[in-house]
């Protein structure tokens, strides 16, 4: 097996030399670097569509039918799949394992006690043990039954190379056709894949594949590329709402599971689950899981979502593997199918119904041109060698304390998502988006906007970060194709005896998820320009328009800190990202530090109209207003004004319907001027807020069953706000901590009258805290329950 797995990977590196792309043949360590020739257009010479070339499109039918090259799937890298049989051994693996027979006999146990001691007879100890134990086999059998059910439902059924080969040519020609302009690789990292692919199959150990999420696309691209490549295609971790009739089928006989959001008060499902994903580890079957649990809706990384990793991180604890290798890797549209709909999502608009199948078979989708996808790999990491490293900087760690583990969790979470953004590539819809939304004024001209684009990729490229690759391609030609692309965004103005193109963005709240894949290039330059936006917006001379560095740095932790849920930093913590943030804006003429310690504004930057500081502002406001509004919707959880006393300050409302009138007062207050940005509004950072000040103490979040799972919130003690004659006063920690968020905000209307803004911003904080008032019907639910037991203890 080894002398196989040598020949094969001398082969590769001899294959990949005689391209020119490798700078040494040691297979040992392929070093990562960018020369232009190391692109490649998977689907450069596929033919699209039938009409364009019918005799190209009918040959390549032949060639998948045939299974010619890589289409028949044959010597792929990885431990076998793909066989009859396959998924029955895995199942049988699972529903043997010590694990899950010991919990279906521990709840089998206490089922059964639980039975015999509602029956009210009266029992010798011999007879009721010997019911006990009757009780016992039976429940055993049907729990052995369920167990079974699961498996059946969720263990993928790849057992057929026939139905991976047909969906592969399904997916071929989805892809070209949807992305017209090809699927985009860097080969030394997918050679440098192969090769740790190929340590790993010799050692029997997995691949875990950790893609950002994007769109459904997610899933296809990856294992498209991986059949494509020659490499085993993954077991892939799906919510079970993509088990559609049909589809599902075909999803699963290619490596797709189903699984459920929550499944902690199963234990039977979580143990079945669990052990299906140990021992898939265990075979050496490559998998593929997000860290962001579901699709951002945001266009940026969401934080981990650590339930897969958990389960991964415990079994290699328990020994269960020897080890496997972390291979993140980002993924970069041109543009996406759904952005319109997580726009409707955001704003509050019920979620619509979606179908995999239906987004990409959509023939009216199918006809549209949407440019490209550009897929990057970090360098693959051993997990193993990560978590033995974790020990040795952090000392001695008992790991069987929940506490313990959660920060090698946590830890291993934000490494994951570091490496995404580190090798993520910004795609000229990003960098249109961007220009778009962070320059003044209705419009833009095409000139300008050629000019800001270069400035960006410039600016990019100098922070180590990667644009997409076009080949000697114009930036004009890039932005008129863009713009093509996006016509349904960006706009071009149409009016008589204009002088030159002026484009402008026709959906700004859709835009926006284009500009926040950019964000984590700049996120600690655009924190301290708007921290020092604290004493800019007040205007005066230039020497009023300056801070002490330790004021900045004070300024700077605090907002840091309040986004550090929606934001991933560069390690090394605020005072060393501070100092090393002021330094770059310092060398790039946007600050100047004077000798004796103070922070303000260039004169290059002021003679070229702050347009990069702007720029960075920009980037960050509609953020700043989203937690701006979120501490102000939290005025509504006081006592509505019949209601309120000095035993009575505070009320408590459903949280699903609070983050309701929260959007519902952010909209108004939008349009009625307050509010700079419509997509403050949007529910995934209300909801991140809301979260933030949970942890900080200011919002109690309490989970209740009653007549389902749902949440309440209110107010810690401490922030609730008093009311002076019946009026809520502008008082008060909760108070303060809305002013302070308003510093960092952009200026508008009536924006320094603090006392204006108060009298608005509170009369509608009063209108919603009299809806918060009245019991939700999950509250009445939950008081009658309370009222009922209440009663029944009495008897």
């Amino acid at each position: 097996m080894a002398s196989k797995t040598e020949d094969r990977l001398r082969a590769l590196m001899e294959d990949y030399k005689r391209t020119g792309a490798l700078p040494n043949g040691n297979p040992e360590s392929l070093e990562l670097n960018d020369p232009e020739h190391e692109h490649r257009n998977l689907t450069e010479k596929e033919p699209r569509r039938m009409r364009e070339d019918p005799v190209a499109f009918m040959l390549n039918v032949g060639l998948h039918y045939r299974g010619t090259g890589w289409r028949g799937y044959q010597n792929y890298i990885g431990n076998k799949i793909l066989y009859p049989g396959f998924s029955d051994k895995i199942k049988t693996m699972v529903l043997t394992s010590e694990r899950v027979e010991a919990v279906i006999a521990e709840l089998a146990d206490r089922q059964a006690q639980q039975l015999i001691a509602v029956q009210k007879k009266n029992l010798s100890p011999e007879e009721k043990a010997k019911r006990i134990e009757k009780q016992k086999k039976k429940l055993r059998k049907e729990l052995e039954v369920v167990a079974r059910g699961i498996t059946d439902k969720c263990v993928a059924t790849m057992d057929d190379v026939r139905n991976a080969r047909f969906f592969a040519f399904t997916l071929n020609n989805v892809l070209v056709r949807l992305y017209h302009q090809g699927i985009h690789i860097k080969e030394s990292q997918w050679v440098e894949l192969k090769r740790v692919a190929l340590m790993a199959q010799q050692k029997k150990q997995s691949l875990i594949l950790v893609p950002s999420h994007k769109s459904h696309i997610d899933y296809l691209v990856v294992s498209y590329i991986f059949y494509r490549l020659g490499i085993q295609i993954p077991h892939i971790v799906a919510g079970e709402n993509l088990d559609l009739p049909l589809v599902g089928r075909l999803l699963k006989s290619c490596g797709a599971f189903f699984i459920k959001r929550e499944w902690g008060n199963n234990p039977l499902y979580k143990s079945v689950m669990e052990e299906y994903i140990a021992t898939l580890l265990s075979e050496g079957m490559n998998f593929e899981c997000f860290v962001e649990g579901t699709r951002s809706r945001l266009g940026k990384l969401l934080t981990p979502k650590l339930g897969i990793i958990k389960i991964i991180l415990d079994a290699i604890v328990d020994n269960r593997f020897s080890d496997c290798h972390i291979v993140p890797i980002s993924l970069g549209y041109d543009k996406i199918i759904e952005t319109s709909t997580y726009a409707n999502e955001l704003l509050g608009n019920p979620k619509e119904k979606e179908s995999l199948w239906g987004l990409i078979t959509n023939t009216r989708v199918l006809q549209l041109k949407w440019g490209r996808v550009d897929v990057r790999l970090s360098k693959p990491f051993s997990l193993r060698g990560w978590l033995d490293g974790q020990l040795k900087l952090r000392g001695p760690m008992d790991l069987t304390q929940t506490t313990q583990k959660s920060i090698l969790l946590k830890s291993l979470g934000y490494r994951i998502l570091a490496d995404i953004n580190s090798v993520a590539v910004v795609m000229p819809s990003a960098l249109l988006g961007t220009v778009l939304l962070t320059l003044r004024g209705r419009g833009v001209g095409r000139s300008e906007l050629i000019r800001r684009v270069d400035w960006l990729t410039k600016i990019i490229n100098a922070k180590g970060g990667q644009v997409a690759e076009f080949h000697g391609m114009s930036t004009g030609v890039v932005v008129d194709r863009t713009v093509q692309i996006h016509k349904d965004l960006i706009g071009e103005q149409k009016v008589k005896d204009i002088l030159e193109p002026t484009f402008y963005g026709i959906n700004p709240f859709e835009l926006s998820y284009y500009r926040n894949q950019v964000i984590h290039m700049f996120i600690e330059e655009a924190i301290a320009c708007v921290a020092l936006y604290t004493v800019v917006k007040l205007g005066g001379s230039k020497v009023d328009q300056r801070m002490r560095y330790t004021d900045l740095l004070d300024e700077i932790s605090f907002l840091s800190s309040l986004l550090k849920l929606d934001m991933i930093y560069k390690p090394g913590g605020v005072e060393n990202n501070t100092r090393r943030t002021v330094r770059w804006l310092a060398d790039n003429h946007v600050f100047e530090v004077s000798d004796d310690g103070w922070v303000g504004l260039s004169d290059i930057e002021r003679e070229c109209g702050r347009e990069n500081y702007d720029f960075l502002c920009f980037l960050i406001w509609p953020f700043v207003e989203s937690y701006w509004l979120a501490a102000v919707s939290l005025f509504s959880l006081v006592a509505s004004r019949r209601a309120y006393s000095p035993t009575n300050r505070s009320s408590k409302a459903e949280m699903k319907l609070f983050a309701n009138r929260a959007q519902a007062l952010g909209k108004t207050l939008y349009y009625q001027g307050d509010l700079s940005y419509l997509e403050a509004v949007n529910k995934e950072t209300l909801n991140t807020a809301f979260t933030r000040y949970q942890e900080q103490g200011i919002i109690m979040l309490t989970r209740q069953n009653t007549p389902k799972p749902w949440s309440e919130i209110s107010l810690t003690e401490a922030y609730v706000p008093q009311r002076e004659d019946g009026i809520l006063s502008p008082t008060g920690p909760l108070w303060d901590l809305v002013e302070h968020i308003g510093r960092f905000r952009m200026e508008g209307k009536n924006r320094r009258d603090s006392a204006t803004v108060s009298t608005r911003v509170l009369r509608l904080a009063e209108l919603l805290a009299e809806e918060n008032a009245l019991p939700s019907a999950n509250q009445k639910s939950l008081s009658k329950k309370l009222s009922q037991d209440k009663q029944a203890s009495k008897l």
